[in-house]
């Protein structure tokens, strides 16, 4: 919290620690640029839940200036408590709880909703387990959602776009310009995920967390940029410590905007010219598996591009030497800036209990990093589709996960996610909708048969 005086960021520490320890997901949010506090603050609200209950709900009030420079209260409300918070901040950007402390207060799975989804499953008028994935699925999501009976009809797809310093070793097909200019065809709606975001009836928010290249303001897009692409990671650390966090916390707050815009089911999509060299170096890294072994085409590159690429990455391992068991460490060194606020997404989703819907080789990676940064995190994915990427398959081996869809993508951009979209919807149909035998008055399996 940079620029906020000693005194005041203890308290506001303090106050953070306190609602994360009552079992309380809080926001506060602040501006700079702004008139002192006023007689007549305005009073903003946003809703958001609790990480372990999906029945409570709270509201946090931001006393604030017209302006927005200064707060003086937040007032929490819920069914069980009602205080005020004094808070006295130099306000300098917009905050919200720390990354590490959701990932720390994700709940585990509702063992209570998913006994009930098996026992309704298995009263369905089918033979127990015959529609096979579908069931799992469902009784999983209802250990995410809390409810018995879940459903997941409001859907997004977030999109991080960022640039990658190694791309200048010639280790992609395309030039890094494409990644603006692609950013550019999502915001008009012209890209392959926006005709599968459509067809899913899902919105698309486009966040800018590292392009390399200034982007106007559109609607969809966010611009939350950390700095202009990551540095080489042939010549020394993709990021600094201090980068990282601010990806991390960007896709926590942009993902926490969502929820409370109304969300419940969220797809990783990505965009970034040469991505998938961080990508596979973050297996290597995390897996101790040869580089040649997690590392594939990408964009389309020849041998000698592939070549180049399988070099730069091993290059980039020996220079940084990244923990195996850091995974903090791993993404400083040899990750990317929209690698890291897909981890920040799938973190703050599962503290509020959202399931990630898993794209491709780069939302694998950033799986990855979430899982080892908050392993609690791992049941609240979904592995979408199997990309042709030779290194997504060691994604799913380290993490036990088995994707529902094998179509030979590689695009990203949160492709296959959205496709596996409809997929997951009829499993909470099929669980929500489908008669039982009792209720449809059909008889049901012969004793000893």
């Amino acid at each position: 919290m940079a620029g906020i005086g000693n005194a005041d960021a203890l308290l506001s520490r303090v106050t953070i620690v306190v609602l994360s320890r009552l079992g309380i997901w809080c926001g506060i949010e602040y501006d700079s640029a702004a008139p002192a506090l006023s007689a007549r603050p305005e009073v903003h609200g946003r809703r958001s839940a609790y990480p372990g209950a999906s029945t409570n709900r709270l509201l946090v009030g931001l006393a604030r200036s017209p302006g927005g420079s200064e707060m003086r209260s937040v007032r929490i409300h819920s069914q069980s408590l009602a205080v005020s918070v004094p808070l006295y901040l130099s306000l300098t950007r917009r905050c919200y709880v720390h990354w590490r402390m959701l990932a720390g207060a994700i709940p585990p799975l509702d063992e209570a909703s998913m006994a009930a989804a098996r026992a309704r499953q298995d009263s369905l008028t089918k033979p127990q387990g015959s529609l096979g994935r579908l069931e799992a699925l469902s009784i999983q999501l209802a250990g995410i959602t809390g409810r018995p009976r879940p459903r997941v009809s409001r859907k997004a797809v977030i999109v991080m776009a960022g640039d990658h310093g190694v791309a200048r070793n010639g280790v992609s097909a395309y030039p890094s310009e494409v990644t603006r200019q692609m950013v550019l065809n999502f915001l008009r709606g012209g890209a392959a995920i926006n005709v599968l975001a459509r067809q899913a009836d899902a919105r698309v928010t486009v966040v800018d967390v590292g392009v390399a290249a200034d982007l106007e303001q559109a609607p969809g897009l966010e611009r939350r940029k950390v700095a202009y692409g990551t540095a080489d990671c042939t010549r020394g650390p993709a990021m600094t410590a201090a980068q990282a966090d601010a990806a991390l916390q960007t896709g926590a707050d942009v993902v926490a905007a969502e929820i409370a815009a109304g969300l419940d089911l969220v797809a990783t999509g990505d965009m970034g010219i040469g991505n998938t060299t961080p990508s596979a170096a973050i297996v290597a890294a995390l897996s101790g598996l040869p580089v040649a072994r997690v590392t594939g085409r990408g964009t389309g590159v020849d041998e000698a591009g592939l070549a180049r690429k399988i070099a730069a990455i091993e290059t980039a391992l020996a220079v940084n030497q990244p923990d195996q068991n850091d995974a903090f460490d791993v993404l400083c060194k040899v990750g990317g800036l929209e690698i890291a606020g897909l981890a920040g997404v799938i973190i703050g989703g599962a503290a509020q209990r959202v399931p990630a819907v898993i794209d491709g080789f780069i939302s694998g990676a950033a799986a990855l990093v979430a899982v080892g940064l908050a392993p609690a995190v791992r049941p609240y994915l979904i592995a979408s589709h199997r990309s042709v990427e030779v290194g997504h398959r060691a994604i799913f081996d380290l993490l036990d996960m088995l994707p529902l869809l094998d179509f030979d993508l590689r695009l990203g951009e949160g492709t296959g996610a959205v496709l596996a979209f409809p997929i997951i919807e009829a499993a909470c149909r099929i669980l929500d909708e489908m008669a039982t035998f009792g209720e449809a008055g059909v008889s049901e399996k012969a004793s000893g048969e």
